[in-house]
Formats: C-alpha cells, sequence, structure tokens
C-alpha cells in the first residue's frame, strides 16, 4: 500500500504542508545520492522524489538536463535506481516517488517496473510525458501493485481537463508553478493561490506545486494554499556546485531553511 494518502492525510490534519525535495539518482553517483536523500529526511524532509536519469528529459531545464547526464556517465540505470529504492527504505519512512519519462519504464516493462518498484519500497510514479489517454496500461500495473501514479497539471490546464486527469490519478496532483522547464525562479505568479483553489473544486486529491521554487520564502508562500511543496533544480544547483563530500551538509542546510519557513507559514489545522 503507497504510503502518500497516509503521509498527506496526516500533514493536512495538522495545517501543514509537505516538503518534498527532488534529487537526480546517480548525481553525482548513487552512494551520494543515498547520503543526500538522509540528510534532507534528518533536515525535516516529508517525501522524497527519486528522478530516472534519461538522455532526453524535456521537461528539465539546465540544472536537472546536467544532473542527468552526470548520473547516466556514471552508468545510472533503472535496476540500480530501484536497488537505491530498496537500500533507503531499509531506514526510511517517508513516501518515496520515482520521477521520470515514459522511455525508461516502457523498455524495462510496465508490468515489471510496478512489481519491482513496489517490492523496492515505492510509493509511486510520475511519468512527466504521458498523458492520461495513453496511460491505461501503466495504471492498470501500479494499481495491481498497490502503487500511485500521479499526474502534472499546468497552470494553463483548463478545468475540464483537471477533472479528467485527476480521476485517473493518485497520491497528489502535481501542479506545475509555471510555464517551461524546471529551474529555480526569482519570482512565482501571483495567481497560483486561484489556479489551485479552482482545481480544489475538481478534485479532493492533494495538490503539490513545483517547477521554479527556489527559496524558503517562497516555500513559505505556497505553504498557505497547496499541500506539497516540491523543490528540484535549487537542491540540483547545491549538489553541483562544490565539493560533493560536501554536498549532504548542504542540502540539510537548505531543505532545514525551507521547512523552518513553511512550519511558521501553517495553516489553521482541520476543525480548529
Amino acid at each position: 500500500m503507497s504510503r502518500i494518502g497516509p503521509a498527506f492525510a496526516a500533514l493536512q490534519a495538522r495545517g501543514e504542508a509537505a516538503l518534498v525535495p527532488f534529487f537526480t539518482a546517480g548525481d553525482p553517483d548513487l552512494a551520494t545520492t543515498r547520503d543526500l536523500v538522509r540528510a534532507a529526511v534528518d533536515a525535516g524532509a516529508h517525501a522524497i522524489e527519486l528522478g530516472v536519469p534519461f538522455s532526453d528529459p524535456m521537461a528539465d531545464g539546465p540544472v536537472l538536463q546536467r544532473a542527468a547526464a552526470r548520473a547516466l556517465t556514471g552508468a545510472t540505470s533503472l535496476p540500480r535506481v530501484l536497488e537505491l529504492v530498496a537500500d533507503l527504505r531499509q531506514e526510511l519512512t517517508q513516501p518515496i516517488v520515482l520521477f521520470g519519462y515514459y522511455n525508461p519504464f516502457f523498455r524495462y516493462g510496465l508490468d515489471r517496473i510496478a512489481t519491482d518498484a513496489a517490492a523496492a519500497g515505492a510509493d509511486g510514479v510520475l511519468c512527466v510525458d504521458l498523458p492520461p489517454e495513453e496511460a491505461g496500461d501503466l495504471r492498470t500495473a501500479m494499481r495491481a501493485t498497490g502503487l500511485d501514479l500521479i499526474a502534472l497539471v499546468a497552470p494553463t490546464t483548463p478545468i475540464a481537463r483537471v477533472r479528467t486527469i485527476a480521476r485517473t490519478a493518485s497520491g497528489f496532483l502535481y501542479f506545475v508553478s509555471v510555464l517551461g522547464t524546471t529551474g529555480a525562479r526569482a519570482a512565482l505568479p501571483a495567481e497560483l493561490p486561484e489556479l489551485l483553489a479552482r482545481a480544489r473544486r475538481v478534485t479532493r486529491l492533494p495538490l503539490g506545486v513545483g517547477f521554479g521554487v527556489s527559496t524558503p520564502e517562497q516555500a513559505a508562500w505556497i505553504a498557505g494554499f497547496a499541500d506539497a511543496v516540491i523543490v528540484g533544480s535549487a537542491i540540483g544547483r547545491l549538489v553541483e556546485e562544490g565539493d560533493a563530500r560536501g554536498a549532504p551538509a548542504r542540502v540539510a542546510a537548505f531543505v532545514g531553511a525551507m521547512r523552518t519557513a513553511m512550519h511558521a507559514a501553517r495553516r489553521p489545522c482541520v476543525g480548529g
């Protein structure tokens, strides 16, 4: 059974949003990725997204493109990412989501990835380039093993389309905050609260906001109206800048600052 639903429900009951850092598995190597995830969890992360590196990451900006290239150069593969998940699951209770593109999952085998990801201890898959109309086979495989298939929606997604996407998704909806690729932004769209409020009218799934989140102040603002704050490129930059051995400490400090800011902005508890 996926840990995502219970984890989000517990946070919602406390009036808190989940902090979900993203790491490209294998950047700069798998051992360091393991240390980075541990550091983020120790600093207060509520869930983890692990990116499966792919040679053509069309939704990603320069930082995560470079991260994927480094991971592939280091021979990171989907089977090795699953080994990392199994290793992390020995000590972590937080949800782990695999973030990736359809090609690696398809080549691995849809039934096989669902079975092996569940066995390793993953909780869900987010397939960036798979529209709901084409996701039936992967969705069926995921449901058979108790995993969530998380879907993306964009600021420009019509409300009828949001409803369609939400009906076929599970776990949470990943709300892309900006148009374009991933990457830290100095400012986020002022209309985000209104866009999420609109989406809430057609789904009960939790809503997580990602793409562009780069500062504790932005995370605190998003935590006031979203169910999760997802941060990737800002962490990827911390990993690639400076000595790799110091990356876990840099990431822990950043995640800790985000968690503190989000906690200060917590919403009133349900029923409170």
